[in-house]
């Protein structure tokens, strides 16, 4: 079955590359991005001629969300599959950040994503069937130093999902998320850094820790071959072509060495979920999805 999808941060690596993937599987795909000139022209020029639309959508920008995805439904004649991708990082040490750095993430990850839920849930409970698939990431699972604020992003992300999943699959809406692992990709290199600069310098030789581990961390990836973000484009493909009501709820993409114990953690986290859904009488808002 073909679908009609919306893809947000298009511009990035597994948005441009899952847009592509699927375009080329013969799906009909929009992808968003803030704006498609300046240093998104050469990736935009890119996907139009691979047959993907765009519209410019700020994920910020309640009326520019509800615009894009107008624009998108206009385009395709429809919509059925939402790729809600569109993400920031921040590296850096955790009392450095201020509230306004933490709440410029959380305006993107986070209230980004219920900006596009809330523009485009209506038109997905009126047709009666839909697909969201949500890009988290494996340390929306667990906390590592120097990346703490951009997790709390993820975790937060982690919970909006679930909570959709739930009151979403009686309308015949099903979830998934992606947790890709650590991919070297331009993602890294721009992540929001602390704005406290005053705050570092209390830190003395610690305050160059978050930039030297950064880098050692993206040489390490760099070195495994398979952990390439086209790995995480074809993921989404998988996910889009699995017939629906068949999908897993979760999806971990890494080649590093930290996939298994992840599933491992999600297995368990799916347990206590049906453990507790059973006891308040309401396992059947999880069925919609393989486990």
């Amino acid at each position: 079955m073909k679908h009609k999808i919306l893809v947000t941060g298009a511009s990035g690596a597994f948005g441009s590359l899952a847009c592509i993937q699927l375009a080329e599987n013969g799906h009909q795909v929009v992808g968003t991005m803030r704006s498609l000139q300046g240093k998104n022209e050469p990736i935009a020029n890119e996907l139009k001629s691979k047959g993907v639309s765009l519209v410019k959508m700020d994920v910020t920008n309640e009326e520019s969300v509800n615009s894009g995805i107008k624009s998108a439904i206009e385009l395709m004649d429809g919509l059925d599959t939402i790729f809600n991708n569109a993400g920031i990082g921040a590296n850096g040490i955790l009392e450095c950040f201020t509230s306004n750095d933490i709440q410029k993430m959380f305006d993107i990850n986070v209230f980004g994503v219920q900006r596009l839920m809330r523009a485009v849930l209506p038109h997905l409970r009126q047709q009666g069937k839909g697909t969201i698939i949500h890009t988290s990431s494996c340390i929306g699972r667990v906390t590592t130093p120097f990346l703490a604020s951009y997790s709390a992003s993820k975790y937060a992300l982690e919970s909006l999902a679930e909570g959709y999943r739930a009151e979403l699959s009686g309308f015949g809406i099903e979830s998934c998320i992606v947790e890709p692992g650590g991919f070297p990709t331009g993602f890294m290199s721009g992540m929001i850094t602390p704005s406290d600069t005053e705050r570092m310098k209390q830190y003395g030789e610690m305050a160059s820790l978050p930039e030297t581990s950064i880098n050692s961390y993206v040489a390490y990836l760099e070195s495994i071959p398979e952990q390439r973000p086209e790995r995480v484009a074809e993921a989404i493909v998988k996910l889009v072509n699995t017939p629906f009501g068949e999908k897993p709820f979760r999806k971990v993409v890494d080649f590093s060495g930290i996939k298994q114990p992840i599933e491992n953690y999600n297995k368990v986290l799916n347990d206590i979920t049906k453990t507790i859904y059973t006891a308040n009488g309401v396992e059947n808002l999880l069925t919609l999805n393989k486990d």
